[in-house]
């Protein structure tokens, strides 16, 4: 049978990213080296961010004590959010499974800032016809972690075999299938499309 839910991942999926960007906006904007950026950011303090454990003042503080730097945290914030751009490769593919009323939903990890700069950035698919919105600060679980896939199929209202997820990361799309969800890694729209197609579900693309 075809899916009956599709969830998409959002970065790189949806939105592609840069996190270099995002560290030499850092960067300038506390004074300090990119290199230590990245570091202060990447050990452990963004994935605590997505999971929900900190939130951006915690973050803002031990950023800055990590970095030995001080800064306005709302221009930190800004920094570290302008790093996204919208994939508009996806947008037929998602109008298309809209067209046909298959339910959609987005499943992320991500963090409050990042979520309200995309908010933000004008682009109408967000949230859009998105339902459910299943974001890992929110919930308190990241994936690759089983808790928020079973939070994910609870949302959807559908079982974990009619739901067809793409996720740019490898360990993502085999927690998914883990799960019992019929998973794929994303490269490209055109591929989705066609993986879409080979499971009942031809969108005229």
């Amino acid at each position: 049978m075809p899916p009956a839910f599709v969830y998409f991942d959002l970065g790189n999926v949806i939105a592609t990213f840069d996190r270099e960007r995002a560290f030499r906006g850092m960067a300038e904007a506390c004074g300090a080296d990119a290199s230590l950026v990245r570091a202060a950011v990447m050990d452990g303090l963004q994935a605590d961010l997505e999971r929900g454990t900190i939130d951006w003042p915690a973050f803002h503080g031990e950023f800055s004590r990590r970095t030995g730097t001080r800064s306005d945290p709302g221009a930190l914030a800004a920094a570290a959010a302008e790093m996204f751009e919208l994939n508009v490769g996806i947008l037929p593919v998602i109008a298309a499974l809209q067209r046909r009323r298959i339910p959609i939903g987005i499943l992320s990890n991500t963090c409050d800032i990042h979520w309200r700069h995309l908010l933000g950035r004008g682009w109408g698919i967000l949230p859009g016809g998105f339902r459910p919105v299943i974001l890992s600060y929110e919930i308190g679980a990241s994936k690759p972690e089983p808790a928020i896939f079973a939070r994910a199929a609870e949302r959807a209202g559908t079982p974990p075999e009619r739901i067809f997820f793409c996720d740019d990361l490898p360990e993502h799309v085999a927690a998914a299938r883990a799960a019992g969800w019929d998973a794929e890694l994303f490269t490209s729209a055109p591929l989705l499309a066609d993986q879409l197609a080979r499971r009942g579900m031809r969108l005229g693309l």
